[in-house]
């Protein structure tokens, strides 16, 4: 079963960078059972529960807002989020 753990929201050799800004949860988010959405709300594929059956208290996080850091230059950046919606999330 994945984990969750600090990750880049853009993989560093798919061209995302060092930044705080790119950072997020790991190892869901990199294989694309999680992504968070255009208003910052975490979303969790049907995937998961079909893949690994024992997903249920990620699906209780469906949906929340994240808390965002106060610095808008900390925030995780919406082109990144935008490319793992389209490029990595396993809808």
């Amino acid at each position: 079963m994945p984990v969750l753990d600090a990750a880049h929201i853009r993989a560093y050799g798919a061209g995302g960078q060092h930044e705080v800004s790119n950072t997020d949860i790991h190892k869901l988010f990199d294989r694309g059972y999680v992504t968070v959405d255009a208003d910052h709300r975490f979303v969790v594929s049907q995937r998961l529960q079909e893949d690994f059956q024992n997903s249920r208290h990620y699906y209780e996080l469906e949906g929340q807002r994240l808390a965002l850091p106060m610095r808008v230059d900390d925030r995780p950046d919406i082109d990144a989020l935008r490319w793992h919606r389209e490029e990595r999330y396993l809808a």
